[in-house]
């Protein structure tokens, strides 16, 4: 081989060890932007329980959304304030004042809308 044909090799082969095959990040899951929900207005996409604050000015502080079998289930809590409920898959809950609504619901993930007035 080669001075030349083995430096182009080496160079190439250099050059592919450095750029990783597949980008881990590109495969994650992206996680719901929970912040966004703290005015009460948010579409998300939840794959488990998730559990956010909301703005005190509902009357609760926290919000806890999960899903199961085309079933959401919502928990609210604040100082002195605890409540809970489910609506089935097309359905909807409104919780002082924040409507939950579903666009889907399957066994891997919901996908959820927060609204105020």
């Amino acid at each position: 081989m080669s001075a030349t044909i083995r430096t182009a090799a080496l160079a190439v082969a250099a050059s592919l060890a450095l750029v990783p095959a597949v980008a881990p990040a590109a495969f994650a899951a992206a996680k719901p932007n929970l912040r966004a929900c703290y005015d009460g207005n948010c579409k998300i996409t939840i794959t488990k329980k998730v559990s956010f604050p909301v703005d005190p000015s509902f009357g609760i502080t926290r919000l806890t959304l999960s899903f199961k079998a085309g079933r959401v289930y919502v928990k609210d809590s604040g100082p002195g304030v605890r409540g809970s409920g489910y609506f089935d898959e097309g359905g909807s809950s409104t919780i002082n004042g924040i409507l939950i609504y579903d666009l889907s619901v399957s066994k891997k993930k919901a996908v959820l809308v927060l609204a105020t007035g």
